[in-house]
């Protein structure tokens, strides 16, 4: 029988959140699930826990609404090879994402600083001669699954450099401390295939594919704030975009 580990001073967590967590830490390393990626049935894991088959439910419920899991009728319940990133309206940095999907979001900065060696359209889309520019490896429980290239007006960027850059919310320090008030992001997704350096970086091989996104992010009055674009290993992120149809 194996107990749910409760960090210390958090005798208050209700079991279902200590189950679901040691849950998802034990699944991350292979335990749980068979060789298919299925599940250990409701009461399998109820006595694995010793806990009863209600608590079960109540800590697997949110990992399939998140989607780590998937139920099959008739089946069971597996174990997705990939995380969703949901885009529904929601403006997210990396961060908040990669928390939301229950990994440890990390970075390893590649480049920093201001720069007028840059492409037309960067000058185009920041309306700025010279940009500071942020180069990061992104990590998921210190694994490499991303890069992004943000740059920056000059001025955001002097801000940026007073803080830790390997650990930084974006958006949250936009708001909470240098006070934007973000209205919107425009964002682009594509497929990619990986260059060497990118490949090395990200530990796959030349030639894998890569989802690629960019975007754009605007304050209330319309001044752009950030332009980002990233590279995604694909087996970590799923889109998921809400399509509405519009009638006559």
């Amino acid at each position: 029988m194996t107990s749910p580990q409760e960090p210390a001073g958090t005798n208050s967590t209700p079991l279902h959140i200590r189950v679901r967590e040691t849950i998802r830490r034990q699944v991350k390393a292979g335990e749980l699930i068979d060789n298919t990626g299925r599940l250990m049935t409701e009461a399998e894991l109820g006595k694995h826990f010793g806990v009863s088959r209600i608590t079960i439910r109540n800590a697997i419920k949110p990992l399939v609404d998140e989607g780590m899991f998937e139920r099959e009728r008739g089946r069971g319940t597996f174990l997705r090879t990939n995380q969703p990133e949901n885009w529904v309206g929601r403006l997210m940095g990396f961060s908040e994402t990669i928390k939301d999907a229950g990994y440890r979001p990390g970075a390893k900065i590649l480049l920093q600083g201001m720069t007028n060696k840059h492409d037309a359209e960067v000058r185009k889309q920041l309306r700025e001669r010279a940009i500071w520019q942020l180069k990061r490896v992104r990590l998921a429980d210190d694994i490499p699954i991303a890069i992004e290239h943000a740059f920056y007006p000059p001025d955001i960027g002097l801000e940026l450099e007073k803080r830790d850059l390997t650990s930084i919310v974006m958006y949250r320090v936009f708001e909470a401390e240098i006070g934007f008030d973000i209205k919107e992001a425009t964002q682009t997704i594509s497929a990619s295939l990986a260059d060497a350096t990118t490949a090395k970086l990200l530990g796959v091989k030349a030639g894998s594919p890569l989802l690629s996104i960019e975007r754009l992010t605007v304050n209330t009055d319309g001044r752009p704030l950030e332009l980002l674009r990233s590279v995604y290993l694909p087996n970590y992120f799923r889109l998921s975009i809400n399509l509405t149809r519009r009638h006559p």
